[in-house]
């Protein structure tokens, strides 16, 4: 018979346990969710949900808030989750009757294949961005790109003015047509006075 086994056993001794179960549950009340073992975030389950209890009754009883502040503080040590849990966390699960927080299977560990879990709060979703915002770039991308047509058009204008230019162009042509010519007239000079050397030998 099992009588008074409650709980996971996680390979680890009593004060281990105890300690790394304080980690986590301080860890998911900063972060507001966090990525661990499945059994491991099954057991937090139990941890974690009698202190939100403890929260959110400190927070509709102004007289019992030091009280419930007390007995929060003998499972966490660390002063920013404990005023995180009741100024931020329990106000907001006041009208939850249990149920504060629920676990997600993520697959597989790589190393080990361990099973994987998210555990979050119920009341601390995730907010998405709007798909309206990621349009938007696209829009004003569209804006530059008609000025650019009116610059082509500006540069076709000057490849006409370009052309009205021939004329200085084709004198340049003649320029290069007389050096042309020139050279075979050197050549051939070259060329007779070697001829009237090889008459006089």
């Amino acid at each position: 018979m099992e009588h008074r086994k409650k709980g996971r056993k996680l390979n680890r001794t009593a004060s281990h346990r105890k300690a790394l179960l304080m980690n986590l549950c301080i860890s998911l009340i900063k972060h507001k969710r966090i990525t661990t073992t499945l059994a491991k975030a099954k057991e937090l389950r139990q941890y974690v949900e009698p202190l939100l209890t403890k929260a959110k009754n400190a927070n509709k009883s102004s007289e019992l808030y030091v009280h419930y502040a007390r007995e929060i503080r003998k499972f966490l040590k660390d002063k920013e989750a404990i005023n995180i849990l009741l100024k931020e966390v329990g106000p907001k699960i006041l009208n939850r009757n249990g149920g504060y927080t629920r676990v997600l299977k993520s697959g597989f560990r790589l190393g080990d294949g361990g099973e994987r879990a998210i555990i979050e709060f119920v009341d601390f979703g995730i907010v998405e961005k709007p798909k309206a915002e990621v349009k938007a770039p696209k829009t004003t991308a569209k804006a530059p790109a008609k000025k650019s047509t009116t610059k082509k058009v500006k540069t076709d204008a000057a490849v006409e003015e370009k052309k009205s230019d021939k004329p200085v162009k084709k004198t340049v042509s003649k320029k290069t047509k007389e050096v042309s010519a020139e050279k075979p007239v050197k050549k051939t000079t070259a060329k007779k006075t070697v001829t009237k050397k090889k008459k006089e030998d």
